[in-house]
Formats: C-alpha cells, sequence, structure tokens
C-alpha cells in the first residue's frame, strides 16, 4: 500500500466528558499506532462544531486521506454527519460509512426503516403518540432516538403494557428525542464487520452474558453495563466468543444477517450489529452502529483477536477500503 499522510480526526471532547464520550482518545491512540506501523504520516485533529475552523485546518494540513473517528459532538449522536459531510464538502476521501448512511443509522428510527424496506425482523416501535397500541401483556423499552454508546438508557427505561403511570410520563417527553421499542425478552448478541477487498466480513459473533441477574431485573446491556466500572451490571455481564456447536445453526444466521444490515444500511469500512434472540430462537436486529467503538477494550476489538487479527491489519484494511472507494467516487 502506498503511504500516505492521514490525518486522525476525533470529536473535540466537552469540558466535563464522561467515559462514554472520553473513550474516543484511547481510539485515537490506538488507531495512530497502528498508522504508523504501516509506515503512514500520521497526525490528529480534533474537530469541533466550529466548522470554519475545522475547514480551515484541514485545507491547511492536506490530508490524503482523513481517518474519521468522530462520534458526537457536544456528545450529541445526531450531529455525527457533519464530520463526513465536511469533509465531503472538502473533497477529502475518508474512512468509514459516508455521510447519508451515516445520518440515518446514527438514528435508531431511520436505520429500522431501512431494515424493514430490506425485509430484515427489528422490534416493532411505536412513537410516543402511540401509546393506545400498548399491550398489557407486552414488555416495552423507551429508547433516545439518537444516542449510542446507550445513553440515557437503562432498566428503568423497561417498562410493561399496563404501567399506567410510566406511560404517562411518555407524554412529557419530547417526542423528536424518543421512542418506545418492544423488549426482546431473551439473548443479546453482535457482530462486527470488517470491509475487505473480497466484500464484508464478519469477524466474530459475540453474546453477552447476564450472569446472577435477580429474577425480574431486565437482562439489558445499558449505560451502566458498558461504562459504571463499579455497577453490578459491568461486573455481571460477560461476553462470550466461542460457541457450542448447539448454537452454530444461529450462530451462522446472525452471521447471514449482519452482512445484510450492511448491504441495507450501506456501510463503509467497519461496523458492529446488535442483536436479541428471544425464547422461540428468533432473531431482531436492534440497531445498526456505523462507527463503532474500536478501543482496546471494545467488543470489536475483541472480535477482531478471536478472529486471529492483529488490528493493525484491521486497520490497513478500513484504509484501503476508503481508497477504494472514493477511487470509484472519482
Amino acid at each position: 500500500m502506498k503511504k500516505l499522510k492521514i490525518v486522525i480526526l476525533h470529536n473535540q471532547l466537552s469540558k466535563e466528558a464522561k467515559t462514554d464520550e472520553a473513550d474516543v482518545m484511547q481510539q485515537v491512540q490506538l488507531v495512530y499506532n497502528c498508522l504508523n506501523e504501516l509506515g503512514h504520516s500520521v497526525s490528529i485533529f480534533p474537530l469541533s462544531l466550529n466548522l470554519e475552523v475545522g475547514r480551515d485546518n484541514l485545507i491547511a494540513m492536506q490530508p490524503d486521506l482523513v481517518f474519521n473517528l468522530v462520534e458526537s459532538f457536544d456528545n450529541k449522536g445526531e450531529l455525527v454527519y457533519l464530520a463526513p459531510a465536511l469533509l465531503d464538502a472538502l473533497a477529502m476521501p475518508y474512512t468509514g460509512t459516508h455521510t447519508v448512511p451515516m445520518f440515518q443509522s446514527a438514528s435508531k428510527t431511520l436505520t429500522k426503516e431501512n431494515l424493514i424496506k430490506a425485509a430484515l425482523l427489528t422490534p416493532l416501535s411505536f412513537e410516543l403518540h402511540e401509546t393506545e397500541l400498548f399491550e398489557a401483556g407486552k414488555t416495552y423499552i423507551l429508547k433516545p432516538r439518537w444516542e449510542e454508546g446507550s445513553l440515557d438508557l437503562d432498566e428503568d427505561a423497561v417498562f410493561s403494557g399496563d404501567n399506567l403511570e410510566f406511560i404517562a410520563g411518555l407524554k412529557k417527553l419530547p417526542k423528536q428525542a424518543w421512542f418506545v421499542e418492544e423488549f426482546i425478552d431473551g439473548r443479546e448478541f453482535n457482530c462486527a464487520i470488517i470491509a475487505k477487498s473480497s466484500g464484508p466480513e464478519v469477524l466474530a459473533v459475540a453474546e453477552i452474558e447476564f450472569i446472577d441477574f435477580p429474577k425480574g431485573k431486565p437482562r439489558m446491556l445499558g449505560y451502566k453495563a458498558k461504562w459504571d466500572e463499579d455497577s453490578f451490571e459491568y461486573n455481571n455481564t460477560v461476553r462470550k466468543l466461542d460457541f457450542a456447536e448447539a448454537d452454530a445453526v444461529l450462530i451462522e444466521k446472525l452471521r447471514i444477517l449482519g452482512l445484510q444490515c450492511w448491504d441495507a444500511c450501506s456501510l463503509g469500512g467497519y461496523a458492529r450489529v446488535d442483536f436479541r434472540v428471544d425464547r422461540h430462537g428468533n432473531p431482531f436486529i436492534l440497531e445498526v452502529n456505523s462507527n463503532p467503538c474500536i478501543s482496546p477494550d471494545s467488543g470489536y476489538y475483541a472480535a477482531a483477536i478471536h478472529a486471529g487479527y492483529d488490528f493493525t491489519d484491521i486497520v490497513e484494511w478500513i484504509v484501503a477500503d476508503a481508497i477504494n472507494q472514493f477511487k470509484i467516487i472519482n
């Protein structure tokens, strides 16, 4: 591969950044080390909502390629598309998913629309004004429309269809920020995907096991399970990458679904797809993450290692995919 001048672009951290936001700096360091190992000339630039300053700096840096690690602005996931949009306006090649599919995949409800168009199964969802459609015998979960990393998502967002007090409170929430989804009680999985010259490849399918969760406690991978190291949820959720033969058919089904999501959502570079599998073995697609966390303690990183790859291989493939994509466009 030709040696390139690459700028690693990441979101400038807010003044009181929480763990989920600050995690991007671990990703920056990882990618920086990998790109250096590959022999590229590497610099780092933090992008803020002052896009004019960002534009001027990027023009001055004149990169051959931008490695896009922007996850949000001011911890607002709905703004994540601004980074690729700026790079498109500057005609600068960049890694990962492009502007329109990045915007769509950042929205859980727009993602659902793309999945439904592709005839892929996703849990039923409802707008906040559709509470009359809730059923007393079912369980639901209130979700933020935009945020990733399970921000604002924990077990207190799970409610039954006959919880009239909770349902009444939904009317006080901003409709543009929240929606409700049927809660799939069962197992939780995800798959990590990488773009290669031969097409997208699933690195591994992982299951999140909920250890010693008391009866009645929702088994879900919420904010505490992902980020609060002192919580019961963090310490009692375990990632599993090796499966018994009895799960072979299910794991292959999830692998195929992951690749179908890649196509349905027009993804690029790398991605992660999250699933729930109900008690009858039916898989439901929860979310499609077009810029998943790749820090050394992330599920994506673990999947790469489990697949037998050094993470430098992963970064090299992400860069190669971007070069290929922009050659086609230009």
